[in-house]
Parts: C-alpha cells; sequence; structure tokens
C-alpha cells in the first residue's frame, strides 16, 4: 500500500514537473501568432511591392526572378525550401488584328487593341513587357462574319437568342465579360456555329456601373476604355500534352490533334477587347433590341442583337511551346507527425503585374512564414508537417499545382490533412471563405478570433454575420484556383479565404500596387487579416491532437443539396430515397466519431498531463482524414473522368461555376434536354453512384469493417 501511494506520488510530481517546466501548449503560440505583436503590415507591403515590379507571366524570365524572390524569403524564414519544375505547354501571342466593316460607307475600323499608359504611371518603363492582349491557348485563325450579341455568352443566353429568331451560324459572336468562364463563352459560341468570339468588358460591369460622370483608374478604381481582360480560355486542367500525369522533360504527350478531340482547347479564334471598343463594334449592330438585362450603363448605346449589319473580321496567331514552369515549395517538418501534411496555396504567375491576382495572396503567404519562424524562436513546433506551396502557371490552367497533385497523388491521398488555398487574398472590403463543409466550424472559430480590419471594434465574424445576416461559406466546386487538384481529383479538405471579390481592373495591365495602395488596401490591413485567419486555420490543423474536423456539417449541407433536387426530378419517375438514406447513415457516423473524440478529451485529465493513447489519436484522426477521399469515383464524371469528386465539382457549362452533385446536375441538365426514359433512368444511376459514395464515406467514420 505505501509503495503504491509512493510510486503514485513520484508519478503525479514527476508529471507537475514536466507540466511546470516544460514548452507552453499549443494554444499559447496560437494565441501568439494572432496577436498584433507578430503581425506585419509594412512587411505584406514590402513583399507586394517587391512582387510586382514588373509583369511576370509563366514562362517568362521576370517570374523566374519572382520564383527565386519566394524561394530565398521563405529560406530567410529557416524553412526549407525546393523548386519543383514541370515542362509544359503555354501559348503567348504573335500576332492579332480585328476590323470592322459598317453597313454605311466609309473606311473600315482596324482597332490598336492596346491598353494606354495613362499620365504619370510609374510603370510605364515596364509597360511594354506586358504582353499583347490575347487568350491563352485560343486557336490561331482567322474568322470573319456579320456581329451577333449575345450578352454573356451563357447557354440561356444562346436560348434567348432562339426565341428571338436569331441565328448564330457563320457568325463572329459578340460577348461581355461578367458571369461565366471565358474558355466557356468561346466554347458555347462554337456549340452554336459561330466562327469567331470577341469578348469585351462592359462598362456596366467594370467600367463604374451606370456611368453618367464615372472615373477610372487611378483617379477611381475603375477599368479605365482602354482595358482589357486577358486570360486562358482552356477549359481543361494541368499541361494539356499531359491529361492525368505530371509533365516532367521526358513525359509521354499527346498530339495536337488528340488535344482538340479532348474538347478542352477552342476550335474557334477569339480576341479579348476593350470596353471602348465593344462600344463600337455595339453600334455597329442592328436588328431586334437587346432585352433591358442585356443593356448596359445609362449612357451607353442601345444594344441590339444583330446578325450584322456590322461585319468583323479577326485574325490571331499564337505560338505553343513546352517550357519551364517552377512551383516553390517550402517545408516545415512536424515533430509527432511528420507524415501527415498541411499544406498552405497560392500561385505567384500573373498576367500583367498582379497586384491582387495573385500576389497580394502571395505576400499573406511570406507574411504567415515570417511568422511562424518567430513562433520557432519562441520554441514552437508543429505536431505535423507544414507544407508551402507557391505555384506558376495557374492563369494558364491550374498547371502548376495540378501537375504537382499528379505527381504526388499517392503521397497526398494517404497523408494530406488538408489544403489551404489563397489565390487573391485581396480586392477590397468583406470577408469571404469557401470550404469543404467539416471544416466550417474551424472557419468560424478563426473568424470569431481576428479583428476586422476595417473596424477595430468587431471581429471578423460580427462584421460578416452583419453584412450577410448569416456566415455564408461557400463551396469549392468551381475550377478557378488551385484548390482544384486537390478537392476535386484526389478528395482533400479545403479551404480558400480572402477580402473583397470581382474587382474592375482584374486581369488588366492596370491591376499594380498603386491600384491596391489607392483602392484596394491602402493600409494593408486586410493583407494582415487573410494572413492571420490562413495561418491560424494551419496551425490548429498542425497542432490539435485530433483534427478539428465536423462531419456533422457535411452532413446536413448534403441533406439541403439533396433536397433541392426534388423539383427537377417530380414527377420522372426518380427516387432519391438511396441518397437520403446515404446521408442519415453519414450524419449517424459523424456523430459517433465526435462522441469519440470527446471521450478522448475527457481522458485526458486536468491539465492534459496523461498522453492519450497515440494508437487510439491517429486511428481517428486516420478516419477524419480519410473520409472525404471515400466522395471519390475512380470513373469520375461522366464525360468528365479527371474529376473524381462526386459532391463537388464545376458546372458543365461554367468551369467557375460550382455544384453540389455535379454528376446528378449533369444528366439532369441532359434529361431535360432530351426528354428520353434512357436520359431520365440515367439521372437514378448517378443519384446511386453518389449514394454510394456517401455510404463510403460513412463506413470510413465508423473505422469498422462490415
Amino acid at each position: 500500500m505505501i509503495k503504491t501511494s509512493i510510486t503514485i506520488f513520484i508519478s503525479i510530481a514527476t508529471s507537475f514537473s514536466l507540466f511546470i517546466f516544460s514548452s507552453p501548449p499549443k494554444s499559447y503560440y496560437h494565441s501568439l501568432f494572432i496577436s498584433s505583436s507578430l503581425s506585419d503590415n509594412a512587411s505584406i507591403s514590402h513583399y507586394l511591392y517587391t512582387l510586382t515590379a514588373r509583369p511576370h507571366v509563366a514562362g517568362t524570365q521576370p517570374n523566374v526572378d519572382a520564383a527565386a524572390y519566394v524561394l530565398s524569403t521563405l529560406a530567410a524564414s529557416a524553412i526549407r525550401s525546393h523548386i519543383a519544375s514541370y515542362d509544359v505547354l503555354l501559348t503567348y501571342p504573335i500576332s492579332r488584328s480585328l476590323t470592322l466593316t459598317r453597313a454605311a460607307t466609309g473606311p473600315p475600323i482596324s482597332f490598336t487593341l492596346n491598353q494606354e499608359v495613362y499620365d504619370g504611371d510609374p510603370y510605364a518603363d515596364v509597360a511594354k513587357e506586358v504582353l499583347p492582349t490575347f487568350h491563352a491557348y485560343a486557336k490561331s485563325g482567322t474568322a470573319a462574319g456579320p456581329v451577333v450579341y449575345a450578352n454573356y455568352g451563357r447557354v440561356e443566353d444562346y436560348a434567348t437568342l432562339r426565341e428571338m429568331g436569331v441565328k448564330v451560324m457563320g457568325t463572329v459572336v459578340l460577348a461581355r465579360y461578367g458571369e461565366i468562364y471565358r474558355g466557356d463563352i468561346v466554347r458555347n459560341a462554337y456549340v452554336e456555329g459561330a466562327v469567331g468570339v470577341v469578348i469585351y468588358t462592359d462598362r456596366k460591369d467594370y467600367g463604374g456601373g451606370d456611368g453618367g460622370g464615372s472615373k477610372w483608374f487611378p483617379e477611381d478604381k475603375w477599368m479605365p476604355p482602354s482595358g482589357v481582360q486577358v486570360g486562358s480560355v482552356y477549359t481543361g486542367l494541368g499541361d494539356p500534352t499531359t491529361p492525368g500525369w505530371a509533365s516532367s522533360d521526358d513525359s509521354e504527350r499527346i498530339s495536337r490533334s488528340e488535344i482538340e478531340k479532348g474538347g478542352d482547347i477552342p476550335l474557334i479564334p477569339s480576341l479579348p477587347v476593350s470596353s471602348a471598343d465593344g462600344e463600337v463594334i455595339l453600334t455597329s449592330i442592328g436588328g431586334q433590341v437587346a432585352h433591358d438585362e442585356w443593356q448596359g450603363s445609362k449612357d451607353a448605346p442601345v444594344y441590339r442583337v444583330g446578325p450584322g449589319p456590322g461585319f468583323l473580321n479577326l485574325s490571331y496567331t499564337g505560338k505553343e511551346i513546352i517550357t519551364k514552369i517552377e512551383n516553390v515549395i517550402g517545408v516545415i517538418e512536424g515533430e509527432e507527425e511528420p507524415d501527415r501534411f498541411v499544406l498552405l496555396g497560392n500561385h505567384r504567375d500573373a498576367w500583367t503585374f498582379g497586384a491582387v491576382d495573385p500576389n497580394s495572396g502571395t505576400a499573406a503567404l511570406l507574411e504567415v512564414a515570417n511568422r511562424l519562424q518567430k513562433l520557432q524562436k519562441r520554441g514552437w513546433k508543429p505536431r505535423r508537417t507544414i507544407v508551402f506551396c507557391n505555384w506558376d502557371a495557374e492563369e494558364y490552367g491550374l498547371l502548376g499545382s495540378t501537375e504537382w497533385v499528379e505527381e504526388n497523388r499517392e503521397m497526398l491521398a494517404s497523408r494530406a490533412v488538408a489544403y489551404l488555398n489563397v489565390d487573391s487574398a485581396v480586392s477590397g472590403p468583406g470577408f469571404r471563405a469557401f470550404s469543404t463543409p467539416q471544416l466550417d466550424h474551424l472557419l468560424i472559430q478563426a473568424a470569431q478570433l481576428v479583428q476586422d480590419p476595417d473596424n477595430s471594434s468587431r471581429t471578423i465574424y460580427e462584421s460578416w454575420v452583419e453584412s450577410s445576416n448569416t456566415t455564408v461559406i461557400e463551396r469549392l466546386g468551381g475550377g478557378g484556383s488551385d484548390f482544384a487538384a486537390f478537392v476535386q481529383h484526389v478528395g482533400i479538405p479545403a479551404a480558400e479565404v480572402f477580402y473583397g471579390g470581382g474587382y474592375p481592373v482584374y486581369h488588366s495591365m492596370y491591376d499594380d500596387f498603386i491600384w491596391m495602395k489607392k483602392f484596394g488596401d491602402p493600409m494593408f490591413h486586410r493583407h494582415v487579416a487573410v494572413a492571420t485567419v490562413w495561418g491560424f486555420i494551419a496551425l490548429r490543423l498542425a497542432d490539435e491532437e485530433i483534427l478539428p474536423f465536423n462531419y456533422l456539417n457535411y452532413a446536413s449541407e448534403l441533406q439541403r443539396s439533396a433536397e433541392e433536387l426534388e423539383d427537377d426530378i417530380s414527377g420522372k419517375g426518380i427516387s432519391l430515397v438511396p441518397l437520403f438514406k446515404s446521408i442519415e447513415k453519414l450524419k449517424k457516423a459523424a456523430t459517433k466519431i465526435n462522441n469519440q473524440r470527446e471521450a478522448i478529451d475527457e481522458r485526458k485529465g486536468w491539465a492534459k498531463i496523461w498522453r492519450t493513447d497515440n494508437v487510439i489519436v491517429r486511428e481517428v484522426n486516420d478516419r477524419l482524414m480519410m473520409a472525404e477521399r471515400a466522395f471519390t469515383d475512380r470513373d469520375g464524371l461522366f464525360g468528365r473522368p479527371w474529376y473524381k469528386h462526386l459532391i463537388y465539382g464545376p458546372s458543365r457549362h461554367n468551369d467557375y461555376g460550382s455544384k453540389c452533385f455535379p454528376g446528378i446536375d449533369d444528366a439532369i441538365e441532359n434529361a431535360k434536354s432530351l426528354n428520353t426514359a434512357e436520359s431520365w433512368q440515367f439521372v437514378q444511376h448517378e443519384i446511386w453512384r453518389v449514394s454510394r459514395a456517401v455510404n463510403h464515406a460513412a463506413l470510413v467514420l465508423n473505422g469498422e469493417l462490415t
């Protein structure tokens, strides 16, 4: 009895001494990370200023220099870093022209297709390095025909034109940016029989709304009349020559004709133009007056749909080359679970200077790295490995991140905890968050702890709720940034945060440090807030003994999404019962693992003196981590096999658009068009596929064989 008492006393004393003299708990470092003592808006401003000194398109020397800067900055933060390079197909413009012939007599109008440098522009000397306005991966060739105005170029816009009796076959389509991905604008026009596409920036959307004296950059935030939004029209992901595998210098590659057969490269030429040029073309179009919602700003000309009598001659010649791109990868190795990865990613390449897109995010990434170095100096070591990823060639079609994920697919599938993306960190006010649903609570908790950069008396969460009456966390089904390969191809939990949203000078030469300093974030406090939320989420995922995932959120989200399908299938003999049953199983499994987590927490004892059985913790974490993988299917979406995730994926007709149950959505859209028994039966098949995936996720969370 005395021996036992002495043993217990020694054990308690030893544990108490360890508690007193050991390093602070992880929560101490987390609180320190979000405190103002470690944040530095001056350093973020400096990072951004340096990164945006010159245009840095993927495959060019300035972007190589930018990679070297990121690499050296991470190394200066004591983060082991390296370059992961790939040889990919990129395209650049050689020549382009656009000529308009009006119905009335007079010479044709040849557009200069130039963005103008403004008086006093501090970047005037390097503006010549901005590439001529073009669409990456546009088809080289010529197109000539009468003009048809197609609003935003959506599927529903062409349905409206058909209702109006307007024929698109053999025309050059004029469409405006704003609602769908530009690659889908070109593809939709091709499907309708157009021979070419011109996409312009409408003043209503980018030039100050309803006009009437609106100023533009540099006096105001709006796109100047000569500003042009450039970008890619490739609708795939990753290097077009290596679909599904990584692009090393000696990779197998498919031919140009095979790429075209795949349907992701445009088959008709296209060009982007400014609002000024777009309005000139619009004034040449006759025919019926376009609907009210198709019209421009109050002082714009009346928009008509055509076709003609305005006649466009479009010519584009590009060059395609296999060239090297460089991802920068930095690693802070975990102390207890080095084989579990929490990844933070942002891309570096830009179409021009890239102050918003993407280097506001790059600056925030470097700020997170700098703060983590400061924590390391104070004794912090992450439980799990943290990986910094600075991607290249995102603008062309998520090439850098996709090639890296394809190369490391099996490692990531077995070891990645979560991927946290920030693309354009700041473009204006208003916090926004996207995630797979098991991360919702963690996002909210982070927002509740970080000060609102625009109102120091509130947290981000308080302002977020007030602005929308709820915390609207959006989903990651679209293909608009580097989370796509992680979520939609491998099935890795992911999140993205930023301030702002769409901004007027997007992908133009006016997206520079001056625009950010004057209009996006003058004091760089929003940059600091994004870095703080981003880093805090990473710390929680890297350090928490039990991963802070909550799959009850997932079950609730799936329930709502399934209920939204009911109207679409009403009266078609389609049953959602299998889907609802699987969601109920997921809910029960999520409740079970939450209860197990609580039981583990209770066993920790006071002050966490006694360590939990590591095997139990590891097993629970593996179930939490791997459940997202179960939502993928090896065959992928029908007709889009690269997209493996059956819960979240892009809309078939808008790569930027996020869809829940994308396979079911595709099948319903097709069935509505064909309205055959076979097409509706395929909808039922897709419902069964999703049901099986949800059942698999429930089994993973349960952690038991059937």
